[in-house]
């Protein structure tokens, strides 16, 4: 009989985890609280406890109980694999806002917003400028009278629509920009980044440059921003010194802004209360994770924790990828080295020491997308191998190194190949401006065209010497 792996959590970490577990021959089995999406799935679910079989030591088996419509089971799984990732529990700071309790108007986290409507000729404040306090924002600002976005810190914001109207991820995130950006010292990198986030529009004069430039932060993706703050439709604040009844004060500002509606857009906090401390321990934001999956200390490795990861770039390929090596070592396939040197690797990165060159991932849960997935790829002999490819197919190696770092890359060998996954990488570019170019024009040959071509192939051969010589 094929191993049980009991999934928690329906998400897409949740959904990649079940397709790896049946392409390995396993037995998957996804409880999931909600009433939304599974595997061989048991909605509405709760998992109240995960934890050790009495003879674990020997069978590395675990105890899951759960609770269904009132009535609890217990079931007995091989491994298990946690799949809730880091956003699970609105995190509501309302200590951090004096005078909160004494507001009269209406106040939310932004998990609980769904429509804009509630926001009609109100006075909106929306405190938190991540990615879903600037859409809110944005969305309320069509409809409200007045819209104040609070933050602490400020963020780059950066436009979907890149350098000649490509999409920014299949820009930024190619092999090549990520050798080049982590060759050159982080300040320089820094300046950088800075200087192209500028390039849009200057930051500063719209009180958004971000306080602290050598962390990263993770860039706001909002196109309408500059132009709701430009028209006045939405005014940039900074943090907040009190609330009022029906107003708030912020800091270096005397003056009282009415407000009916505050969102406290404040991000999220993890954990997992179904496993006990000395199975995974939750500290400062972060995990005792090996590779961000695999607890250090079991004596058995038949537990992984996928998706608990913040890379610069897509999750959902992060996750599958995690998910691909974890279950090859559930299964047995793969080994994991001595505990020791699981600790020590762990003990490392808490530590949070910057190297000095490339950007600077010293925040809990940040890792370099391409470098994390290539070495998650190598542990399963599914990495590309640019020098090979470069000999047998090299227009397919200088795809993959110059042009964007796509999860098919990671489906051309080893454990998941897909024998599509070359087509798909020479005709990405094709598929991604299909649905741009429903007006097709001819256009007019440049008469640089040939010098650029020349440009092109002497950078080229810059690059190939900086790789394998």
């Amino acid at each position: 009989m094929a191993k049980r792996v009991a999934i928690v959590g329906a998400g897409v970490s949740g959904l990649a985890s079940i397709k790896c577990c049946l392409e390995e021959g396993l037995e998957p089995t996804c409880f999931e609280r909600s009433d939304d999406l599974g595997g061989l799935w048991r909605f509405t679910t709760k998992v109240c406890s995960v934890t050790k079989h009495e003879d674990f030591n020997t069978t590395g088996q675990w105890d899951v109980v759960t609770l269904c419509e009132g009535k609890q089971e217990s079931a007995v799984f091989d491994a298990v694999m946690v799949c809730t990732g880091f956003l699970t529990n609105p995190y509501l700071p309302l200590d951090s806002f004096p005078g909160i309790n004494t507001f009269k108007g209406q106040y939310f986290h932004s998990r609980q917003y769904k429509h804009p409507d509630i926001f009609k000729d109100k006075s909106v404040l929306v405190v938190g400028m991540g990615n879903s306090g600037t859409d809110i924002a944005v969305e309320a600002s069509h409809l409200a009278k007045k819209v104040f976005l609070s933050t602490t810190g400020g963020a780059w914001v950066i436009s979907r629509v890149f350098d000649s109207g490509y999409p920014w991820d299949m820009v930024f995130m190619t092999r090549f920009q990520n050798m080049f950006r982590n060759s050159l010292p982080t300040p320089i990198v820094n300046w950088l980044i800075a200087k192209k986030m500028n390039s849009w529009f200057n930051h500063a004069n719209y009180g958004l440059i971000p306080e602290d430039r050598i962390q990263l932060r993770e860039p706001v993706l909002n196109d309408e921003l500059p132009g709701r703050i430009i028209t006045g439709k939405v005014l940039i604040k900074p943090s907040i010194k009190e609330v009022k009844e029906n107003s708030v004060v912020f800091n270096s500002s005397p003056e009282e802004e009415p407000i009916d509606i505050i969102v406290f857009a404040t991000g999220y906090t993890f954990a997992f209360p179904f496993l006990d401390e000395s199975v995974v321990k939750v500290e400062d934001g972060q995990a005792s994770l090996y590779k961000y999956i695999f607890p250090a200390h079991l004596q058995k490795p038949t537990l992984a924790v996928i998706g608990l990861i913040k890379p610069l770039g897509s999750l959902l390929p992060t996750g599958d990828t995690q998910a691909r090596w974890a279950v090859r070592v559930l299964k047995g396939v793969n080994k994991l080295p001595p505990s020791s040197v699981m600790i020590q690797e762990v003990n490392t990165r808490k530590e949070n020491k910057p190297s000095g060159f490339g950007l600077c991932y010293c925040k809990a849960l940040q890792s370099d997308y391409i470098a994390y997935i290539d070495e998650l790829l190598t542990y399963i002999d599914a990495k590309p191998n640019m020098f090979s490819l470069l000999l047998t197919d090299p227009h397919l190696a200088l795809t993959i190194f110059f042009g964007p770092c796509t999860p098919y890359q990671f489906r051309l060998t080893g454990p998941g190949k897909w024998e599509g996954a070359r087509n798909a990488i020479m005709t990405q570019w094709d598929r991604t401006f299909k649905v741009t170019k429903t007006r097709i024009v001819k256009e007019s040959p440049s008469p640089f065209a040939s010098l650029l071509k020349l440009f092109s192939f002497l950078a080229l051969l810059v690059a190939i010497f900086q790789i394998f010589l």
